[in-house]
């Protein structure tokens, strides 16, 4: 067997961090596990740091956002599980070892390629709000929408998680492995214990007051008032004990019993902000297959999560935007990041305008992403420097729909996993709980979303309604983006990030990096980002995007230096696997 693996230099920055990487794939004793005989191969790559290559296989691979996770997935397809089994190992462990992003108390899309049948399938496992809502559950007494964090912390913005229910499905749908075997390394490390990393700990000890709010949440991560720290073991029995609850009940055990009720008592006990989530709300609970939504670049067919998501859509139209334009002058070229930005931008302004969930709102798909409107959209990147004001367009309608503009905030958190399996499979999956630790309220050992605050706060403007506004069962809108990009009918990239809305730039860019300028995986990964959604550029900081501020600002850009924390992971398919991981965050990518 032949492993190797890429160990990304941010991530392994702090030795305490690389050794945590090198103990979760290297095997106790040669020849227990999967990978015994590996282990000089694995410490050595660990050792190299090398963050400049991409990860290469002949027959599998997955790819995530931390080591203990891609290593329980690697495990299973080794094993010769597919890729719907690794998916359920890799997300189990997930939501044990980077809690503040994802796991059971969040939701998810999945983009699947079925080898078998060729066929793409989209499944939405995104959160639902509860029967009880109101329009104004993010509105004060006086209908002034609330602040983002008073609305988040608590009760109020939990959605009816969709992750467990998903997890199920695809096992169902695409397993071979006994669902509670996918289930066991999440859950006897719980029990045993696992090494907090240093991105952990710092974001622990950055939202230490948010955390304090609800007395188990602070248990569990403040213990003694004391945030955790990078290095110490950190042990979860009562995720252990969840995750037991569901290898032998399935995810009925976390819809219905003794969950659902601690799940709803814990979010209408929520001290100062309570919320309306009732066991009523988790029984009804399903996963929707819907269309996937595919749009034509450059030969290449990119596929991904149709609404409630607006990922797939925004890219399409950013991609189609850009079809009749040459890029080759590269990502740092002052054209091709104004013709990037304000493809994006136009993206964003329909975004915006028009996308919701499906389920409630009619939504303009093919209208977006015609040919000719956005040909006809393109004729506004002719110019030679930023456009002044952005505006929606107006794609045609099967309905005759007046919207007014949306007002959601959605900042960056969750995570992105992709996986090959041996057959051909391949699984794109963005999963989240939103914002950075959720709702801040821990139950049986997991975070809690804060999902509906992805809806508008606000339901109508001068009388006009949202479409993005909270209903009664509607899933919010997301940006994630779960991506499989196709050429002459087989797959060629899988491809995802988390960020917030800022997934789609990222997104976006690494398959144009990847198509237009022949970066690798790993490279695309690592690229610097410039993001421009509303109109101000933003550039990451200390990188060489920095030194671009001068020219966009003379196009006529406001510019803003900030981090950027993608978390991009990605594989390439081709003769053979190619994977790549984010340097900004822990995550690698590992192949047979």
């Amino acid at each position: 067997m032949r492993v190797t693996l890429a160990a990304l230099a941010l991530c392994l920055a702090s030795g305490a961090l690389a050794q945590q990487a090198a103990d979760s794939v290297a095997p106790e004793a040669a020849g227990n596990g999967a990978f015994g005989a590996m282990s000089p191969d694995v410490t050595a790559a660990f050792a190299a740091k090398d963050a400049g290559k991409p990860v290469v296989a002949d027959n599998w691979m997955v790819a995530a956002a931390n080591p203990h996770a891609v290593k329980a997935g690697a495990d299973v397809l080794a094993a010769g599980g597919t890729a719907a089994d690794a998916l359920v190992a890799v997300q189990t462990m997930l939501g044990l070892v980077e809690p503040q992003s994802s796991g059971l108390g969040g939701g998810a899309f999945l983009v699947w390629y079925d080898a078998a049948s060729g066929k793409i399938t989209t499944l939405d496992g995104r959160e639902t709000a509860p029967l009880a809502v109101t329009p104004r559950l993010f509105q004060d007494d006086q209908g002034a929408p609330l602040k983002f964090f008073d609305a988040v912390v608590g009760g109020r913005s939990v959605g009816t998680p969709g992750t467990p229910a998903l997890l199920e499905a695809v096992h169902k749908r695409w397993g071979t492995q006994p669902w509670a075997d996918l289930l066991a390394p999440a859950t006897a490390m719980a029990e045993k214990g696992f090494a907090v990393s240093s991105r952990l700990a710092a974001l622990v000890a950055d939202d230490a007051e948010r955390l304090a709010s609800s007395a188990t949440t602070a248990a569990y991560f403040l213990p003694d008032g004391v945030p955790i720290t990078a290095g110490m073991t950190l042990k979860n029995p009562d995720y252990a004990q969840t995750l037991s609850a569901l290898a032998e009940g399935g995810a009925g055990a976390f819809y219905t019993g003794n969950i659902a009720a601690d799940i709803v008592a814990t979010v209408q006990g929520a001290t100062g902000n309570p919320g309306v989530l009732s066991e009523v709300d988790l029984a009804i609970y399903q996963v929707k297959e819907r269309a996937a939504v595919c749009a034509p670049y450059r030969a290449h067919e990119v596929c991904g999560m149709g609404p409630p998501s607006s990922g797939a859509l925004a890219i399409g139209q950013i991609l189609g935007l850009l079809e009749g334009y040459d890029l080759s002058a590269g990502p740092t070229d002052p054209d091709v990041l104004r013709l990037i930005g304000d493809a994006s931008r136009l993206a964003f302004a329909d975004r915006g305008r028009y996308v919701a969930d499906t389920d409630y709102v009619p939504v303009p798909v093919q209208g977006m992403l015609d040919p000719a409107y956005l040909a006809e959209r393109a004729k506004l990147l002719a110019g030679d420097d930023a456009l002044p004001e952005v505006t929606p367009g107006k794609p045609a309608f099967d309905h005759a729909l007046n919207w007014a503009d949306d007002m959601a905030i959605e900042l960056p958190s969750t995570s992105h996993i992709s996986i090959v399996d041996s057959s051909g499979n391949v699984a794109s999956m963005t999963t989240t709980i939103e914002n950075g630790f959720g709702s801040r309220l821990m139950v049986r050992g997991f975070l809690l979303n804060n999902e509906l605050t992805d809806f508008s706060f606000s339901s109508h403007v001068d009388g006009v309604p949202i479409a993005n506004r909270v209903e009664p069962g509607k899933r919010p809108r997301s940006s994630m983006a779960p991506t499989i990009v196709m050429q002459g009918g087989k797959p060629v990239l899988a491809v995802g990030s988390p960020g917030g809305s800022r997934i789609i730039g990222y997104v976006a860019g690494a398959i144009i990096a990847h198509i237009d300028w022949d970066m690798d995986v790993q490279q695309a990964a690592a690229m610097p980002h410039a993001i421009n959604r509303f109109g101000t550029y933003d550039l990451e900081g200390e990188t060489d995007m920095a030194e671009a501020v001068d020219a966009l600002e003379n196009l006529g850009y406001k510019t803003a230096t900030r981090a950027l924390t993608s978390g991009l992971h990605m594989i390439s398919i081709g003769e053979n696997l190619r994977g790549g991981a984010d340097p900004r965050r822990e995550g690698i990518a590992l192949g047979e």
